[in-house]
């Protein structure tokens, strides 16, 4: 059976390598020059960032994405260390046990700033929704019937931001619930040791090492149908026939790329679906410095900043992401899309909450990324994402527009593969 994936991301290539275990014959067509799309690295300055992703696995080496990994054979180690996360609070008037006018409170001491009542209203809440999970309304809407505390606001808009790069107001309450239950059934995140590239390198050998063919520079610019079902793609001019396509370049771009859409039941609907889905934005910021600046390899939550959503120093764990004797420093912060036509606003905001954050301490920024519009966050929010069939019923999408349930980031692409992968299975 001949497969052929259209995009070299973290979807497209934990496809093909998962189909090149079972047997398939292979082929990647990648429009850029380098394989990994979001989730590899670029050389600069010595250090190794990240061209999306922040060298960090969201569920470290117990989620899904890492279980995907071994299940292929994907040699890439990936750890974990205490603490896992921390939430930043401000000096308080009054406050005696702050040090340089905040506090760091450990992740897991979050109902910490409830009060009482709070807390024993989340703990019934958070058992009793595990059998009827909310629907029919967002988590902030949630949170406002439920818990009404300046405190609850804050730390689900920081939480969300940096995992999703939403605000609590845009994620369903159902979706925000399965991604609570997630981070506590997988546990919190952890490093690949080479960061993402690492990870995209090793699925690529496990695709060419089972025979599979990997092209770059080379753009698919029609998936040709014939009796409503695709049969081949064409790139540079040239038909290359397959039983199986799978997408990593979203719904929408997939949809473009069909000819003679008119005729193919569900068609009309499904473009309509594609093109009403809204990417998620954001800005990372990246910085250097000599000392470190968290001084821990967790994640740093930071929900009374202006902007800036969480924080990741990768050198506490792999120092080999920035030349010798310097720290690698990754903030992000969800852009709204009411927001989406300033970034040089939020930019500044979040460069002046870096000021504040890391105040009294020397670091340099090495380099600013805006993920929005053809190179976003998510190609779809989460909560919100379409799955992986088409109304081409060999053909398929993955990739972080066809999340699994309850999937942050990456993890949710490893959750939509495996669907994606299993339904094939199912078909073949």
């Amino acid at each position: 059976m001949k497969a052929i994936v259209i995009g070299s991301g973290l979807g497209g290539l934990l496809s093909a390598a998962k189909l090149s275990k079972k047997g398939y014959d292979i082929e990647v067509f990648e429009r850029l020059p380098i394989i990994g799309g979001r989730f590899t690295n670029i050389p600069y300055k010595g250090f190794q960032l990240s061209t999306g992703a922040l060298h960090m696995l969201p569920h470290g080496p117990a989620g899904p994405l890492a279980q995907l990994l071994e299940d292929v054979g994907a040699d890439v180690e990936i750890i974990r260390r205490k603490p896992i996360a921390v939430i930043r609070i401000p000096r308080k008037k009054g406050d005696t046990d702050y040090k340089y006018g905040h506090k760091d409170l450990l992740f897991e001491n979050f109902r910490t700033p409830f009060t009482l009542l709070n807390r024993i209203k989340l703990m019934y809440y958070v058992v009793s929704t595990r059998k009827n999970p909310p629907s029919g309304q967002s988590f902030r809407q949630w949170c406002q019937k439920h818990l009404q505390q300046d405190w609850t606001y804050r730390i689900s808009d920081s939480f969300f931001g940096w995992a999703l790069s939403l605000k609590a107001a845009d994620v369903p309450a159902e979706e925000a619930f399965a991604i609570i239950e997630n981070l506590y059934h997988h546990g919190g995140p952890g490093v690949p040791m080479g960061g993402c590239k690492a990870i995209t390198d090793a699925l690529a050998n496990i695709v060419q090492s089972h025979g599979g063919i990997i092209h770059v520079s080379s753009e698919v610019t029609r998936i040709n149908t014939k009796d409503g079902k695709a049969i081949s793609v064409t790139v540079d001019g040239k038909e290359h026939p397959a039983d199986i396509i799978i997408s990593d370049i979203g719904h929408n771009a997939t949809a473009e790329l069909i000819y003679e859409k008119e005729g193919i039941a569900g068609m009309a609907d499904y473009i309509s679906k594609a093109k009403d889905l809204r990417p998620s934005a954001g800005i990372k910021i990246c910085l250097s410095s000599d000392k470190p600046l968290i001084g821990h390899g967790g994640v740093l939550l930071t929900p009374y900043a202006k902007r800036v959503n969480g924080i990741n120093e990768v050198t506490n764990i792999d120092p080999s992401l920035a030349p010798e004797g310097k720290h690698l420093t990754m903030a992000h912060q969800c852009v709204h899309w009411d927001d989406i036509n300033d970034l040089e606003k939020e930019i500044e905001l979040g460069l002046e909450d870096l000021k504040d954050i890391f105040a009294g301490k020397e670091y340099e920024v090495l380099l600013i990324q805006s993920y929005s519009n053809e190179w976003p966050v998510n190609r779809s929010p989460s909560g919100a994402d379409l799955n992986n069939r088409t109304p081409v019923p060999n053909l398929y999408v993955v990739g972080d527009g066809a999340k699994g349930k309850g999937g942050i980031e990456i993890e949710g692409i490893a959750l939509g593969v495996q669907n994606c992968v299993q339904e094939i299975m199912v078909r073949d």
